[in-house]
Formats: structure tokens, C-alpha cells, sequence
């Protein structure tokens, strides 16, 4: 078996088997227990990453598999600026603390983290990596795995417009980040500017669209019965043709993830809203300070 270690991570980034959690891991009465957990598009080493929704999340859940369906670390942007808050690095953390204890964690590698792709078949510190997967439901049915990038004919055909259209995209996430600081700071939840527009731009739903039924194509091509992909940041679950279709969404504008209860039902939580509706801790009355005599 390889080492972590063997991994094209700069030696600059924190090592998560020896150091601790920069935010502690929280001890939850009763985590929600699932039989399968599918995220992607978390985009660590970016400043649109929703790192503490991402942790928040995981000190809530539990569950027998975890996929991490690609662009969990984004290379294009590490490879042009450094940047490794702690939370990014309490991520792994606890995405490693789960393989310890006994979740079996599969890495399918996308695009932005195409670095890790040659290492397919390769397990580092219980997190098996492979270039696509097959899940088998509780239900019996047989759904591909994948990130979904090869299905995207801009990225197929001309790389550098992904580039052109990512340096976009980035600008587009730096005004995401200023408009939910400033709503932070107003006592307001998480609201993800990019994907309201995305949503409100014809050629945008358009595409995606016409890429969901690629992928299921692709997916009935392959004989199984249903097919998991991440890659457009936009988390769907509908049937194409006879074909389960299902996008776990993003940690950068939806913050969403796909789930798979134990008797096989599929459902997407949409964290930021989950988070957002919790009632706000009750505050504590303090005694009134005794008068002086």
C-alpha cells in the first residue's frame, strides 16, 4: 500500500494525522446516520470554499460510505496562489478521521483535482482512490459513480476556454464571498449570489440541461441503473430515460450533498438552508448585579 505522503501535496500544508482540528470536532447527541454520503466540487485551496458549512456538516452525519466525487482540492488555483486557511485542513481532517473509524471513503478524482487521477487504484490513509465506482443501493440497483468532467465538451474539446471560463467563475465567487460577509456581519444566513445567477441565465440552464442527459445516456450506455456526478454545481435527482440521474451539487455555491437512507431512498440536503433554519441558542439571563448598600 502507498502513503499519503506520496501525494503531490506541498510539504507547507498541515499534516492531519498530527496535528489537531483548528475547529474542535463537536460531540452531537444522535449524528443522522445514513447508509451512503456523496460530495463533490468542495474546492479546498479557494476562497469560495464553504469550508465551515462542509465541517459543520460532517460533526452531524454518519454513514457506512463516503464518496467524495472530485474537485475536492483545486488544483488550478493552488498552482497560481497558495491558499490553506485551517478549516480547509480541518476538512481532511475529518474526512481522514472517518476512514480511521471504519467508514469506507472512495476519492473519484475530477478536473480541478486531475493531480490525483494517476494514483487510481491506489489506497492513501483508508481513502480508496478510483477513477469511477459502482454503488449498489439497498434497493438493488447499480449506479456509476463519477465526476462528471468527461462528459463536458468544453472541457473535452477546448481546455483552454475552461481555463478562460474558470478565471470567470472565480470572479464571479470573490463578489459570492464579499456579499456573504457583509450578510454575516448583518446577522443574515448563508445566500449563494452565483447560483441565482446561473439560474436566471437561459444558455446556463440550457446547458445543464443538455449535459444531465448526456450523463444519463452515458449511464444506460454502461448497463447500470442510475448514475452520481457532481461537476456543474447544480445538485438535481430526477429520471432521464428510464435512468436515475443524480447530482450531488457543491460546497462553494449550494453546499449540498446527496444522501442514501439504509432502506435506499436518495435525498439531497441542502445544508446551507438547514443550517439557516436551526433556532438561534436561547440566551442566558444574567442576575440582575446587587445594589450597593
Amino acid at each position: 500500500m502507498a502513503s499519503i505522503s506520496t501525494l503531490p501535496i506541498p510539504a507547507r500544508f498541515p499534516d492531519p494525522f498530527t496535528t489537531d482540528p483548528h475547529v474542535p470536532e463537536r460531540v452531537i447527541g444522535k449524528r443522522r446516520s445514513y447508509r451512503a454520503v456523496w460530495v463533490s466540487d468542495i474546492h479546498l485551496g479557494t476562497r469560495g470554499c464553504n469550508a465551515g458549512l462542509l465541517i459543520d456538516f460532517f460533526d452531524h452525519v454518519d454513514c457506512e460510505t463516503l464518496y467524495l466525487v472530485g474537485d475536492i482540492i483545486d488544483g488550478w488555483r493552488l498552482k497560481k496562489r497558495h491558499f490553506w486557511p485551517p478549516e480547509h485542513n480541518d476538512v481532511v481532517w475529518r474526512v481522514l478521521k472517518r476512514a480511521k473509524r471504519g467508514t469506507r471513503v472512495v476519492y473519484v478524482p475530477g478536473n480541478h483535482d486531475e493531480m490525483v487521477k494517476p494514483f487510481d487504484g491506489f489506497d492513501f490513509g483508508g481513502v480508496e482512490i478510483r477513477r469511477e465506482a459502482i454503488h449498489e443501493t439497498a434497493d438493488g440497483r447499480k449506479l456509476l459513480v463519477v465526476h462528471g468532467d468527461e462528459f463536458d465538451a468544453v472541457m473535452l474539446a477546448h481546455r483552454w476556454l475552461a481555463f478562460v471560463g474558470d478565471a470567470a467563475y472565480t470572479a464571479l465567487m470573490k463578489c459570492n464571498v464579499v456579499v456573504n460577509a457583509i450578510r454575516s456581519r448583518l446577522g443574515l444566513p448563508y445566500w449563494s449570489l452565483s447560483l441565482v445567477a446561473k439560474h436566471k441565465v437561459k444558455n446556463a440552464v440550457q446547458f445543464i440541461g443538455r449535459y444531465e442527459e448526456v450523463v444519463a445516456h452515458a449511464a444506460r450506455s454502461r448497463g447500470v441503473d442510475g448514475v452520481v456526478c457532481g461537476h456543474i454545481h447544480s445538485a438535481e435527482m430526477r429520471a432521464i430515460d428510464g435512468v436515475d440521474y443524480y447530482n450531488d451539487g457543491d460546497w462553494v455555491e449550494g453546499c449540498t450533498a446527496l444522501v442514501e437512507h439504509h432502506d435506499g431512498t436518495m435525498e439531497i440536503l441542502r445544508w446551507a438552508e438547514e443550517v439557516a433554519a436551526r433556532p438561534a441558542p436561547a440566551a442566558i439571563e444574567l442576575p440582575a448585579p446587587a445594589r450597593a448598600a
